[in-house]
Order: structure tokens, then sequence, then C-alpha cells
């Protein structure tokens, strides 16, 4: 799925060069689940923004389906990521004055689907999310749950090979929270690969497989079973 060899990001300043990653080498294979942990400002959040094709790096190689994507200019980051990756934020990151509908249709629009198919994959995605009773809706209508939930289906109405998670569960309770990462499990387990930035051990125990980074370095990677439904 991906590969990076000695991968670095440094931010610059007219004052001050700041080391985010140092050397990050990380394999994550198809169909893997993947969880990224560590304290605040350990570069967890720099690393899934580059996985992502959101930044650049700044030395070192990354490989991401079998291309070496270091070197793409922006539009082709852009085009490459609409098409295979698709995001959950833990804001969840809705369009307040679009619908459910609307809001999950919005990446096929970009892929430019036609209307008869993203009306049909839409309806489908929000049924299987259980959410489709809600798809007249705005986001400020419905609990953090709910829109966690909408927002997932837009992250996989495109059919990406791969989701980056990014504190999914932050804004939510501890019952909206498993509901989620129940989601995220069946996803994975459907064949799509997830890599995941969280501070939660309890979120983390989905996962096959923890890698903890401290100062910009992975320091350890373990190995976890997978929690139940």
């Amino acid at each position: 799925m991906l590969k990076t060899t000695n991968l670095q990001k440094k931010y610059t300043t007219d004052e001050v060069q700041t080391t985010a990653l140092a050397g990050i080498n990380v394999t994550v294979l198809p169909g893997e689940f993947v969880a990224i942990m560590g304290p605040s400002g350990c570069g967890k959040s720099t690393l899934l923004n580059i996985i992502g094709l959101l930044d650049n790096l700044s030395g070192g190689e990354f490989w991401f389906l079998d291309r070496e994507i270091s070197t793409y200019s922006e539009n082709q980051r852009a085009d490459l990521r609409k098409e295979q990756i698709g995001f959950v934020f833990q804001s969840f990151n809705l369009i307040e004055d679009l619908t459910v509908f609307e809001n999950v249709e919005l990446p096929l629009i970009y892929l430019r689907v036609p209307a008869a198919e993203r009306k049909k994959r839409v309806e489908n995605t929000l049924e299987a999310m259980q959410i489709r009773h809600h798809k007249n809706h705005f986001p400020q209508q419905l609990s953090g749950g709910q829109q966690q939930r909408v927002a997932i289906c837009r992250a996989i109405i495109a059919q990406p090979k791969l989701i980056l998670a990014d504190e999914p569960t932050g804004n939510l309770d501890s019952k909206h929270g498993q509901e989620v990462m129940n989601l995220l499990q069946e996803l994975n387990q459907a064949g799509t690969t997830v890599i995941m930035v969280t501070h939660s051990p309890t979120d983390a125990a989905f996962s096959h497989r923890i890698i903890n980074l401290l100062d910009g370095q992975i320091i350890s990677e373990n190995i976890k079973q997978l929690a139940t439904l």
C-alpha cells in the first residue's frame, strides 16, 4: 500500500528550523489497520498529512500504490488523493450549508460521476451506515455521532483504498465513539486499509499494529489483537 524511507519534514522560518519528522521508515500493507500514537507535538498529524498527500516531505522517499510521489505536483497529488484516499477528522469538517446527502455526494461531483450514479451510490452508502433517514437534514441538526457517520460516508463514497482518520472519536462521548470505531473496523474487515492517529488506547486496540512516535521518530511498534464487535 505505502512505504516511507528516511522520511523527513522540516519547517523553516527566518530565525529557526524545526524538525517535525526525522527519518521515518514505515510500511503499511493493503488491508492493515494501523494506529499512530504519541504525545502532542510528536509528529503524528504531520505524518498523516504527508501520507494523505496534503503536505510535502522535506527529504526521503514516499511510495504510495507503487508510485514514488515525493516529486508529484500539487495537481498530481490532488488527483491521487481524490481517487484513492478518504479522510475522517475529529471535527467532522462537514459543510454546514449542505444537507447530509449533498455532503456525501461532494467527492463524486469532484470526480465527475454522472448524477444518476451519484444518487445510487449516496443512497446505498447512507443506508449501509444507517443514516439514510437523515439525508435531507443539515449537519447542525445531527448529534456528534451522527455527524461522524456522515463524515465516514463521505470518506468512503469514492471507494478509496485508504482511509485516514485523525482522532475520529475525539469529539464524541464513549458510546458514539465506540460506534465510530466499530464502523472503521467493519470497513477494514471489508478490505479497506485504515491508518488512524489517536490518543486513545481503547481506540488503538481496534488496530492490527500501533506505531508510537516521540519527537518526530518511531520509538516502537506493537502488534495488537483485534477488538471484537
